[in-house]
């Protein structure tokens, strides 16, 4: 076999490959979507292009009296935004601390940073609502809030502490002959310079309350402090619901703000993505 038929047969390959993914991602999406627009809501009658395709179904998330759906939507907001934003300042100053600080312990602490990622968060559930009982935060957005913000410092500082090692130290010591000091470095040298990693810390951390279930199923109880993900999951859930439709619809509208985060991002999120973690 020559080199010319070796090539394309690797591309043939590759081409199915892509073929493959697309199907098994797109089609799923088009049947939520399709679902969405159909009239009634029960999953069994829906059609894959609906005959009398209809816009009652998102009408009815925001304007019916028996729908939560704005208020969790509010909710998940206000958890996403805190996440991220929470989220950027910890991990930045966790990583630039490990990056540039020399102390006991450093070299164990980072360890303990990649053994703390290969437990699954499942297994910390009791301990956490154990926890969240005894400071009063049960049923708390806050509550919710301060669990993401912990769980995600140990792979966000691994990520960012990474693209900190890329950052040349001689920047550091010119400014302290200028008579910087630590704060004012990490301000104006170290931050803006790694705009690219926080861009990424920044978006997953607001995908996330957007995307979890299981955290707020067991910290929320009360639906009026319902993230998106527990709220539409009552449409379903009950023994005699089948809001499918109604389902789809709000399912829909959770990659609004996601799109959005990543249309103001994305000129920073692929060297962000390329560049975190090469060094540590």
């Amino acid at each position: 076999m020559n080199k010319k038929t070796k090539s394309r047969i690797e591309v043939t390959f590759i081409y199915l490959f892509l073929a493959v993914m697309f199907v098994l991602i797109a089609y799923p999406l088009l049947w939520t979507v399709m679902m969405s627009i159909n009239p009634g809501t029960n999953m069994l009658v829906t059609k894959m292009l609906p005959e009398n395709p209809t816009l009652e179904h998102y009408k009815w998330l925001f304007t019916d009296p028996r729908s939560d759906y704005v208020i969790w939507y509010k909710n998940s907001l206000l958890v996403a935004f805190a996440n991220a934003i929470g989220s950027v300042i910890l991990t930045s100053l966790v990583a630039y601390a490990f990056s540039r600080y020399k102390f006991i312990g450093k070299k164990y602490g980072l360890y303990m940073f990649l053994l703390l990622q290969m437990f699954p968060a499942l297994m910390g559930m009791v301990a956490l609502y154990i926890l969240l009982s005894t400071i009063g935060l049960i049923d708390s957005l806050v509550g919710l809030t301060l669990i993401y913000l912990g769980g995600q410092i140990p792979f966000n500082a691994w990520l960012v502490k990474g693209y900190f090692d890329t950052i040349p130290k001689e920047l550091d010591e010119a400014a302290k002959m200028d008579g910087a000091g630590h704060l004012k470095i990490f301000w104006t040298i170290m931050l803006p310079l790694a705009k690219p990693i926080l861009a990424v810390v920044a978006l997953f951390n607001f995908m996330a309350p957007f995307m979890d279930f299981l955290l707020p199923r067991i910290v929320l109880t009360s639906p009026e402090k319902y993230t998106l993900a527990l709220g539409l999951f009552n449409f379903i859930n009950d023994q005699f619901s089948n809001n499918f439709t109604r389902f789809s619809a709000g399912a829909i509208l959770i990659a609004v703000p996601i799109a959005l985060v990543f249309l103001l991002l994305q000129r920073y999120l692929i060297s962000g993505l390329t560049s975190g973690a090469t060094k540590g």
